[in-house]
This record gives C-alpha cells, sequence and structure tokens, in this order.
C-alpha cells in the first residue's frame, strides 16, 4: 500500500569471540567484509569474559572461538537460544566445548586442516637442524667458544638415505612425510590406524613403535593426543633410540614423558627440538633452555601469517555454509573431546 513502511528484516546474527590481535592476524578485509554482508556481527575485544559471551549469545545462530575462550557448557547454553554453531578457529576443541554442545545439536567446527602444512615445515627444519647439528653450533658460537671447539660437534648427517620414524600418520604427520620423502629420506611409520595400503600409497613402512625408535636416526612425534597416548614416549622407549639420534615434537608435550626426556639430553647422548612442553611459558630457569643439544621454539610452529589467514577464512566459511542452509565442512563429534589437548 503507498505510503506504508516497508516490514523490516532481521539479519541473523554472529558473535565473533576473538581479541583484536587475532581478527587482524585471523581475518583478511575481504573475508571480514563478506562476513559483516552475510550477518549482524558482535564483536567481543574480552573473549575470554565468560559474562561478556553470555551476554552475547542470545539470539546468535554461530559463535566463532579463540584460544582462551571460555568453555561453552551447560552453564553458556542456558543463554544461547538459537545456538547452532560453534566454529573454532583453532584445532583442538576439547578446551572449548563439552558434551552438552552436542547434546543440544549444536555443529562444532575447527580449522586444524590449515595448520597441517607450517607444523609440518618447521618439524623438517627441526629435522635438518637436528641432523646436520646446526643448533650445537649455534650454541657454541653465541656461547663464547673457540672457534674450533665450536666446529666440535657429533656425526652430522644429510636427510637423503636417512632413516626417519614418524609415530602418528595425522594430517601434520603426512605433511611431514611428504616433504622428508621429496628429500630422499627414508620413512618409517608408526600407527594403529594406518593401512598397508595407506601405507604403501605414503610411500612408507609401517613398523613396530619399537622397532621405529631403534632405527631411526630422527624421529618424529605427530600422533594425536588421547588418553592411549599419554606419554607414550617415556624412559624405555628414548632408550632404544640409537646414541646421536634426534626427537622432534611439534605435537604436544603430552605424548612424551618430558623427564626422562630431559635426562637423555643432560646426559648428551640424544639431541631434540622441541615446539611444546609440559609448563607453558616455559620458565626462564628450566634445564631445557641451556642444554647445547637442543633446539626450542615457543609454540610457534603454526604461527605463520598465511596459516592465521587460512583459520580465519575456515571459521568463517563455517558460518557463511550455515547461513546458506549447507553442512558444515570440517565438523568434529562428541569422540574429539577425548582428545584432551
Amino acid at each position: 500500500m503507498p505510503g506504508c513502511p516497508e516490514p523490516a528484516t532481521t539479519r541473523d546474527r554472529v558473535v565473533v569471540a576473538v581479541p583484536p590481535r587475532l581478527r587482524e592476524q585471523f581475518f583478511a578485509a575481504e573475508v571480514w567484509r563478506e562476513l559483516e554482508r552475510a550477518a549482524e556481527l558482535t564483536v567481543l575485544d574480552h573473549h575470554r569474559d565468560r559474562d561478556a559471551v553470555a551476554a552475547a549469545l542470545p539470539g546468535a545462530r554461530a559463535l566463532i572461538t579463540a584460544w582462551g575462550a571460555p568453555r561453552v557448557d551447560a552453564g553458556l547454553l542456558a543463554s544461547a537460544d538459537r545456538l547452532e554453531l560453534v566454529a573454532h578457529t583453532g584445532s583442538a576443541v576439547a578446551p572449548y566445548v563439552t558434551e552438552d554442545v552436542f547434546r543440544r545439536g549444536i555443529s562444532v567446527t575447527q580449522a586444524g586442516d590449515e595448520m597441517a602444512r607450517p607444523v609440518a615445515e618447521v618439524s623438517l627444519a627441526f629435522t635438518l637442524a637436528l641432523l646436520h647439528r646446526v643448533h650445537r653450533f649455534d650454541h657454541a658460537l653465541r656461547g663464547g667458544a673457540r672457534w674450533e671447539a665450536a666446529g666440535e660437534a657429533p656425526p652430522r648427517h644429510e636427510i637423503h638415505g636417512s632413516d626417519i620414524g614418524v609415530i602418528g600418520a595425522s594430517r601434520t604427520g603426512r605433511a611431514y612425510i611428504a616433504l622428508v620423502r621429496a628429500m630422499g629420506a627414508r620413512v618409517s611409520v608408526t600407527d594403529p590406524f594406518l593401512s598397508e595400503a595407506d601405507a604403501e600409497a605414503l610411500g612408507v613402512r609401517c613398523v613396530p613403535l619399537e622397532a621405529l625408535l631403534s632405527r631411526s636416526r630422527i624421529v618424529a612425534v605427530h600422533a594425536p593426543v588421547t588418553e592411549e597416548t599419554h606419554r607414550m614416549i617415556g624412559a624405555a622407549q628414548l632408550a632404544l633410540m640409537p646414541d646421536g639420534a634426534g626427537l622432534v615434537n611439534t605435537a604436544r608435550s603430552w605424548l612424551v614423558d618430558e623427564d626422562a626426556l630431559l635426562a637423555e639430553l643432560s646426559s648428551g647422548r640424544l639431541d631434540a627440538a622441541i615446539d611444546v612442553f609440559d609448563a607453558e611459558p616455559l620458565p626462564v630457569d628450566h634445564p631445557l633452555r641451556s642444554l647445547p643439544n637442543v633446539l626450542l621454539t615457543p609454540h610457534q610452529a603454526a604461527g605463520t601469517v598465511e596459516c592465521r589467514r587460512r583459520l580465519g577464512a575456515s571459521a568463517v566459511d563455517e558460518v557463511l555454509r550455515l547461513l546458506a542452509g549447507r553442512p558444515p565442512a570440517h565438523a568434529v563429534t562428541a569422540d574429539a573431546l577425548a582428545r584432551l589437548h
């Protein structure tokens, strides 16, 4: 009817519980604009504030979470009357959702696929550094050792023809396998879920853990975090590794007995490159920091510019799929909560 106002339209609302620094890293301008066009956004700068998240949830169809966000439990769900999706910008969802979310039929997604390549690249960099003892030379020169003394190190090796052991044919494990095989390594894998057909396709040998540890020049840990993998590499397993071998861990400290590893490293028998620790931040006086046969990074293996852009784009894509009535691309189920970290 002429002169009558058009009926108001209600836009879908999405809560973005991602702090400013991470928003800048995660969401390219065009990705953010696409999200803004698709939905009304409630953006939380203080994403750790449980009360702020609870206040933002009524009426929201989707929640995008980042590291440190409060866990979505029955308490938060009490105010989430329309919530259909929790899209996590990281990999492990267990710290951020509970079984209550799945019972409500709310979809949960993660962006872990996007982390595989950069973490695999860091694992490769660690592998090369350990094989060539780069960390030992760097430590000696920075510590003021004489030139001749700084050049002394255990035997060094090329990756071509080296036996590399991989514990876990995960997404990251497979990306790492592709990289080291392309450089000529001989790769063995321990993974109870890897079929012989998949092993053949990957170009690797399936072997028991003990055989892998005893024959590998470098052992790279890429197993998932479950009750069964807790401290799967302990004193007995480390003792099987040959003198001068190296351990690479860009997965989780959960998988390795850190005290047992420290004992082996303190003896100088093994080398290691580690991105993950039992205590994070790693204490300034932690003995790992002073060992010349250890290469350390502060849990930054997936921290590339490109990876963080992909994490944000993946989460936004999940929201757009929801709003378009399409199924999620990277949904996880309740059994993912068994992965504790």
